[in-house]
């Protein structure tokens, strides 16, 4: 059996739990199923984040063509607030020709912000169209913070501290 294959079998088996233990969590449920009507795929992870206090899911697909989508959802209502397509590097047409700020300039900013090692860089494209990196940034006592640098201005435009996740990309950190 193949490591995606598994992966989505453990996810949908911890989402199982996950309904059995906490059925009254209807917001997941809502979150799966918003989803779901959005874009088919194959969920490779799940994180539950505190955005600002407020908690959030989120969940992230590869739709039948190999594209990586990221749905941000409030964990209380169940409703879709944010989505993302993830593309591989700096260098692909859509985020390149946003690009106004380096890479290295936006790691700069966001460790600045955020101290810590850099675990992860993602190369998102917003609804909007504009660019974005994301950082997962760990400190030094272990807590996860995901910051969001605008890629053309620079600017700092989403912090989320994880507070877990299940999936592909947890898989791979262990």
């Amino acid at each position: 059996m193949n490591k995606r294959i598994a992966t989505s079998s453990s996810i949908v088996l911890i989402l199982s739990s996950l309904f059995t233990a906490q059925a009254a969590d209807q917001g997941l449920e809502s979150c799966i199923s918003a989803v779901q009507k959005q874009k088919t795929g194959e969920f490779l992870t799940l994180e539950k984040l505190n955005v600002s206090g407020k908690a959030v899911y989120e969940l992230e697909i590869k739709d039948p063509n190999g594209f990586e989508w990221e749905y941000m959802c409030d964990a209380n209502t169940g409703k879709i607030f944010e989505t993302e397509s993830e593309v591989s590097s700096a260098d692909s047409l859509a985020f390149k020709s946003k690009m106004v700020v380096t890479e290295d300039d936006a790691k700069a900013i966001a460790l600045k912000a955020h101290p810590g090692v850099i675990e992860e860089v993602e190369y998102e494209i917003e609804e909007d169209g504009s660019a974005s990196y994301e950082f997962d940034i760990v400190n030094d006592k272990g807590v996860e913070t995901k910051v969001e640098v605008d890629a053309a201005t620079g600017k700092i435009i989403e912090v989320a501290i994880e507070e877990w996740e299940i999936g592909e990309e947890a898989d791979e950190r262990r």
